[in-house]
């Protein structure tokens, strides 16, 4: 696929033990799968900064970056994209997210289905203890 990947950055926010998770709606790309916040990254941010950023315009949390994931690049035949995860947890006092956003446990989280390119994330959180 030509040109350069969208790049995106997604916050995988972690709160004792429960991770905050969407579901993607039905006029977006990969409707219906399970996703962390997260969004496109704007000229000049770092994948943290958007990360922070995405995670409050989608869920009106704070939070704050405290971690990166490694990187994974994909081809969907809706485009490429390279996502950067990026670890977060609560940085303010409100913890209750906005729709369709909601916390779920580690068990939960292996219930969900998320698009083809979160499977080495998906994997990571699920082999953490």
């Amino acid at each position: 696929m030509a040109g350069q990947p969208t790049q995106i950055a997604i916050a995988v926010v972690e709160d004792r033990g429960r991770f905050l998770v969407g579901t993607r709606r039905g006029d977006q790309a990969l409707a219906g799968f399970s996703e962390f916040p997260g969004g496109r990254m704007e000229a000049g941010e770092t994948p943290e900064v958007a990360a922070v950023r995405e995670c409050r315009e989608e869920t009106g949390l704070e939070v704050r970056a405290t971690d990166a994931f490694p990187s994974v690049s994909y081809d969907y035949s809706h485009g490429q994209v390279c996502l950067h995860f990026i670890a977060c947890e609560l940085a303010g006092s409100h913890v209750e997210p906005r729709e369709p956003f909601r916390w779920l446990s580690r068990p939960e989280l292996a219930e969900c289905v998320f698009p083809p390119a979160n499977a080495p994330i998906i994997r990571c959180l699920l082999q953490a203890s």
